[in-house]
């Protein structure tokens, strides 16, 4: 059963002209256990009264091995948006009400897939931020390869990318590319490439031999990854999907 709990933001920072990194610590001072991949969910009411709640992925980097005392997110700003207002305007020292973690977009280390396809736009790469350890000490192993693809419409919209870049240069069966559909950097880096992820993703050449997929953010992208890698002869076992819809 998921635990419920009262956060107050420790510090944040922007990410983006839209997007801010929020990290938090539980009021009551204990840890929170996660796997990497799992989320959270924000309780809170609008305006009428009527209770809501917006789930977000855990962006802290950590292997799951022991809990951890501050969880971070991600937030888009959404224009008019109920969460927005309570999340884009909350000072340092104040609290929310959560419960959680919930999900089972995990690494699984049962897969003996040789390679992780990792797919993301948007906020959908805090994810793979948060299962960062775990890909070290999986890739230190030897026979298993990831890649991330993903996808934004310009470089400041990039998150954490520069923290997927370090990691790629640290570990050689890692690969990071950004994938810039409007405008490319102004100076422009080798794992770069042009277009939306899932037009990319035929470079990669995937195998239902070799390949396991994860998919995350704009549920476009999503299903046109979806449909793509089935076409290349992935069976839905070995898609994983988890989409981000931006409500109101």
């Amino acid at each position: 059963m998921a635990d419920h709990f009262t956060l107050r933001l420790a510090d944040s920072r922007m990410l983006a002209p839209t997007v801010r990194h929020l990290a938090f610590e539980r009021e009551d001072g204990q840890p929170l256990a996660f796997v990497p991949g799992q989320f959270l969910q924000v309780h809170f009411h609008y305006d009428d009264g009527t209770p809501t709640k917006r789930s977000y992925s855990i962006a802290t980097v950590g292997d799951g091995s022991a809990p951890v005392e501050r969880i971070e997110i991600a937030v888009s700003y959404v224009e008019g948006g109920a969460a927005t207002r309570l999340l884009g305007g909350l000072r340092h020292g104040g609290t929310v009400q959560a419960s959680g973690p919930y999900g089972r977009f995990c690494l699984q280390p049962g897969d003996a897939h040789p390679r992780y396809l990792l797919l993301a736009t948007g906020t959908g790469v805090t994810p793979y931020r948060a299962m960062l350890p775990q890909l070290a000490r999986w890739l230190a192993q030897g026979g298993r390869e990831a890649v991330l693809l993903y996808g934004a419409r310009n470089e400041q919209e990039l998150l954490y990318g520069e923290e997927f870049e370090a990691f790629a240069q640290a570990h050689p069966g890692f690969a990071f590319h950004a994938c810039l559909s409007r405008q490319p950097r102004a100076v422009p880096r080798p794992g770069d490439r042009t277009g939306h992820v899932q037009s990319v993703l035929a470079e990669l050449a995937p195998s239902a031999q070799r390949d396991i997929a994860y998919l995350c953010g704009n549920p476009n992208m999503v299903d046109a990854a979806f449909a793509a890698l089935k076409d290349f002869g992935l069976p839905v076992a070995q898609i994983r999907r988890e989409k981000y819809v931006s409500s109101r």
